[in-house]
């Protein structure tokens, strides 16, 4: 069959033709015959797909086809049942459900603790740091008025005359050597401070709890009363504790329990001029009593101590100037 060429055809006068009949349909078996020889109208529109199945057909199979999927991921096994911690309880829901929620969260809060006006008792134990021959613990208090909410001015002073003790590696020392080290022991020390708080935060503990902290830095001038010990001519030296000028410097850390009391840690250095005792013994019986011959040279020394204790700050209470 030798192909025909389709040529469109100008309207017709007299308005809109009216549709053309339906062409029966091909008898069973027989092949379908595209028009071909026919007129073919542009300007007509496309007739509508009478074999495209209707839109309730198809809502309904994608419900089938979806409850299908939805059977099939069941019967395969959800997140919950690989792994059943990573869906929630009942109990659990219910729990989380009871708990009291705080609506108003801002993003800018007062401030926890207010130091302003108040007055910081500070109890604490301290222990040397530094020192390998002789260790100085001893018990201390510190008392700090806060002028403003980052600066205070205090007093502080620390106990240390039955505390003394000798460490292991001076008696090891003195017993493998023969040799004897210069030795000072501390009776007191006290400090004028002024201290100063950069910093505040707040961190998270036991995944339950928010605790509020600041650090600080402290600076100030004292007085140490100290001693040599006796140890090069002990059987005719006795020394007596004088008083050492004394400067110090420190920072600290403290978490605030509830807005009244606070675990409070510090390291501080305690700077002074030590007097050491002679390593020399003088040749005669009267010379080794003169007590002029038994003083050495003296040496800057650093104390260095940690001091571990609890803040309480008074008034408890207080009410804040501005509204939350």
């Amino acid at each position: 069959m030798l192909p025909q060429a389709a040529l469109a055809q100008p309207k017709k006068p007299g308005g809109k033709p009216s549709a053309p009949a339906p062409a029966p349909a091909p008898a069973q078996g027989a092949p379908a015959t595209g028009g071909a020889g026919g007129e073919i109208e542009l300007d007509e529109p496309k007739p509508a797909d009478t074999t495209a199945p209707p839109a309730d057909a198809q809502g309904a199979g994608a419900a089938g086809t979806g409850s299908a999927g939805a059977a099939a991921g069941a019967a395969g096994g959800g997140i919950c049942e690989i792994d059943p911690s990573a869906c929630p309880k009942a109990a659990d829901i219910k729990t989380l459900s009871a708990r009291d929620v705080k609506a108003d969260v801002y993003a800018v809060q007062q401030i926890y603790a207010l130091r302003r006006g108040r007055v910081e008792l500070l109890p604490y134990w301290s222990f040397s740091l530094n020192d390998q021959f002789v260790g100085h613990p001893g018990p201390g208090l510190g008392v700090n008025y806060y002028l403003t909410n980052v600066l205070a001015i205090g007093l502080n002073g620390t106990f240390y005359q039955p505390f003394n003790s000798d460490s292991d590696f001076n008696f090891q020392n003195r017993r493998a050597t023969r040799l004897a080290v210069p030795l000072n022991e501390y009776q007191m020390g006290a400090t004028a401070n002024f201290t100063y708080v950069p910093m505040y935060g707040k961190f998270s503990g036991f995944n339950k709890f928010i605790f509020h902290y600041d650090g600080f830095i402290t600076g100030g001038v004292g007085t140490m009363r100290t001693r040599p010990i006796a140890v090069i001519d002990p059987d005719n030296r006795k020394f007596d504790y004088d008083w050492r000028l004394a400067f110090s410097i420190g920072i600290g850390l403290r978490v605030f329990l509830n807005r009244w009391i606070a675990v409070t840690g510090e390291i501080r250095d305690y700077i002074y001029s030590e007097q050491l005792e002679n390593t020399t013994i003088a040749a005669t019986p009267q010379g080794q009593r003169d007590s002029s011959t038994w003083f050495g040279d003296s040496q800057l020394t650093n104390n260095v101590q940690a001091q571990i204790g609890i803040s309480v700050f008074l008034p408890f209470s207080w009410e804040y100037r501005l509204p939350k």
